[in-house]
């Protein structure tokens, strides 16, 4: 045992020894010495099942145990309930002789242990973004009392909140909290996946004055076992429910799953549903035990928690469907295998996905299966290039070789966020002067890419719309509109929810849909097929049976991925290479070869403009989505009639009378020109989709637009 374990408090080291760990693991043991030795904050980035949780908690219990707290001394901010339930059962148990309390704070949680520990505040508490919010809205006296004392926030997957508008809320929390309480706890951050980890310090300290310490612990070269398998349409689907392609892949699957431990990832809640079915039917036929489960954000949280508590304890060998929200930390115990059907979206999705198999000295395998439709016209050059299958393989390469996960980088002008912080400072103050409302919210540093003036648009826009109103001494106060927005539930959440109806089986919730579905009309939820009989249109719930059979449910979400340059140009490099891929198999190495004779022949791996038919075009800059929108609207600014084919591709298709030589000097004077991106072509609805964009002025959205997403200048760096 290292030096360390004798500096912990006794409790943990008799729990050290009643589970029989025989060391404490590098990122714990510097995770100690960061805690013990210095005042910094800390960010611990390690793989899945490292003791990421242990190596933050054990050295802060030791100091909450050694000096107790007379408030909360721990904050852990989690983004799932289910998260925050599966740390409390490890917490409780490490804790039970401790005499430290540990309360989880979230919707589902007990309102009597609450209110027992808004009354005598002390030990851990956990808590979701949106139960925070709540809190400082609702209880700004009581959180006074219940953080006066903070010493530690520990904030776990910090990957997911860095790369969304729910991080930036936490980030505004943390400081209204600090000029709440006048001192500053150190933060600990906990990740499985960051590419720079420099960007995530920075991120972890926004608010604070402390370093960051991010100590690197050396885990060794692990072993992975990747496969990746693909299957073809036939065509044949018009006569059969499902075509033979399908059939041959859901018979695999249920042949590589059978008697192992697995999560199936899929990129949509639809093909989760219609997958897991499938597999169900084909165990039926076989009379194989029906171990299928499906776990998403539709499913109910109680068939989601017997669905982890299976996992986890099941003598059974649980096979579950999933989509991202597997990917995070929750105990589920020792994988088989995960199996990704298609490509994942990106490399930290791949990345977290294939963490959670090889836990506990097994060596991680992970499975890629897709099924293709090749039937294209001779005449469509590109149409027989599978985009996916060409961005998987460089997925694997990036991570496996290069070490590589795209950067995740705050957005400068959150405007929607600043709407809902505004608004909700003024929910918890009641009337504030102008100056003084802008002084608490542009301070908050998440803002400090947000002008004076453009605050200022917004207040008189909320004016206008009456979601705030003056008072006769000037002062501000929530409007009338606004009243409604910030006195419902869903103001506490800054992520866009669907308006969802509530599937039920007599009393037993099933989960939720995003549609009606007429009564005799079937759908599939939950891994089952169900029928509705009967609908309550007012309080938006639909009454299902159970039937036999195969059916779909359409949620009316696409699958959207943004590219990272990086990402695209090793999708151009595997093309343009000879190298075979040992995780390929023989229909795939042949598949490949098929693409690169097709793309090294059609010239679009050396030409940036590529002729497709009579006036049809394809420019291929190799650049990422940010930067090729760029080039799209650039280009429509000069009249050039022209579209990007879907978000994750890496093309664009141009409609021009010219020659080559002529689209090529176009480009590349736009690209030299000075242009006015205010004044591009655009859309009148363009906007980065946020929760509260309806209550913010176009031209602000327009200039979130312009100024967080397109990257005209990098555009320009990376093609002249």
């Amino acid at each position: 045992m290292s030096d360390v374990f004798g500096r912990l408090a006794p409790f943990i080291q008799d729990f050290i020894y009643y589970n029989k760990w025989t060391e404490l693991r590098g990122v714990q043991v510097a995770a100690c010495e960061a805690i013990f030795d210095t005042d910094c904050n800390l960010l611990l980035s390690s793989g899945t099942a490292s003791g990421k949780t242990e190596a933050a908690f054990l050295p802060v219990l030791t100091e909450l145990y050694e000096r107790p707290s007379s408030s909360v001394g721990v904050l852990y901010i989690s983004p799932l309930k289910a998260l925050i339930n599966d740390q409390f059962k490890r917490l409780d148990q490490l804790l039970m002789e401790s005499h430290i309390p540990v309360c989880k704070w979230h919707g589902d949680a007990s309102q009597t242990k609450k209110n027992a520990l808004i009354k005598k505040p002390a030990g851990v508490l956990q808590i979701t973004p949106e139960s925070l919010e709540s809190l400082l809205i609702h209880k700004r006296g009581a959180c006074l009392k219940l953080f006066s004392d903070l010493r530690y926030i520990i904030i776990d997957e910090v990957h997911f909140f860095m790369y969304a508008v729910r991080g930036v809320q936490v980030l505004c929390q943390l400081e209204r909290l600090q000029n709440l309480i006048g001192h500053v706890p150190r933060r600990i951050g906990l990740s499985a996946t960051l590419g720079d980890i420099t960007l995530a310090q920075n991120w972890l300290n926004t608010g604070t004055s402390r370093v960051c310490l991010a100590p690197i612990t050396e885990e060794g070269k692990k072993n992975i076992r990747l496969f990746v398998q693909r299957f073809v349409k036939s065509g044949d689907g018009e006569e059969s429910p499902v075509d033979s392609g399908d059939r041959a892949h859901y018979e695999y699957l249920f042949k590589m799953t059978l008697d192992k431990k697995t999560i199936i990832f899929t990129n949509s809640r639809e093909e989760t549903e219609f997958v897991l079915s499938n597999l169900r039917e084909i165990a039926a036929k076989h009379k194989a035990p029906d171990v299928y489960r499906v776990h998403h954000g539709n499913v109910s949280a109680l068939l989601r928690e017997q669905t982890e508590d299976e996992m986890k304890s099941s003598e059974d060998k649980i096979v579950t469907g999933a989509t991202v929200t597997l990917e995070l930390g929750i105990d589920i115990g020792s994988l088989d295998q995960a199996v990704q059907i298609g490509a994942p979206a990106t490399v930290g999705s791949f990345a977290q996905r294939l963490g959670r198999c090889g836990r506990r000295g097994q060596v991680p395998q992970l499975l890629f299966t897709f099924v293709e439709d090749v039937q294209t016209t001779a005449a469509d050059i590109l149409g027989p290039i599978n985009w996916s299958f060409i961005r998987l393989i460089a997925i694997i390469e990036l991570y496996t070789k290069d070490k590589w996960i795209e950067p995740l980088l705050p957005p400068q002008h959150p405007y929607s966020l600043l709407y809902h912080q505004t608004m909700s400072c003024l929910k918890s103050n009641g009337e504030l002067s102008p100056a003084r409302l802008a002084q608490d919210i542009l301070s908050l540093q998440s803002f400090q890419g947000i002008s004076q003036q453009d605050f200022k648009l917004l207040l008189a826009h909320l004016l206008e719309i009456e979601h705030i109103e003056k008072t006769e001494q000037g002062g501000l106060i929530i409007g009338r509109a606004g009243e409604k927005i910030v006195n419902h539930f869903h103001f506490y959440s800054v992520f866009i929810v669907p308006e969802y109806y509530l599937v039920k089986d007599e009393n037993r919730t099933i989960g939720t849909v995003d549609k009606i579905y007429p009564i005799g009309i079937r759908f599939s939820l939950a891994g089952m097929t169900w029928e509705t009989v009967d609908v309550n249109v007012k309080a938006k719930v639909l009454f299902v049976k159970s039937v036999p059979g195969i059916s779909v449910v359409d949620w009316d979400v696409d699958f959207k991925a943004e590219l990272h340059t990086v990402l695209v140009r090793k999708i151009q490099s595997i093309l343009k290479g000879t190298e075979r891929y040992p995780y390929l198999s023989d229909s795939c190495q042949e598949r490949l070869g098929e693409i690169r004779y097709l793309t090294n022949n059609s010239g679009i791996l050396e030409r940036l403009v590529t002729p497709l038919s009579d006036r049809r075009f394809a420019i291929f800059p190799w650049v990422g989505t940010r930067q090729l929108f760029a080039l799209h609207y650039a280009l429509l600014g000069r009249g050039i009639k022209n579209k990007v084919p879907w978000d994750t591709c890496v093309y664009i298709e141009v409609y021009f009378s010219g020659s080559v030589q002529e689209l090529e000097d176009i480009i590349y004077a736009v690209l030299r020109s000075e242009i006015n991106l205010y004044q591009l072509p655009f859309p009148d609805d363009i906007e980065i989709l946020n929760k509260y964009n309806e209550f913010i002025p176009r031209q602000l959205l327009l200039k979130q637009f312009v100024e967080d997403f397109l990257d005209f200048e990098g555009l320009k760096a990376l093609l002249l």
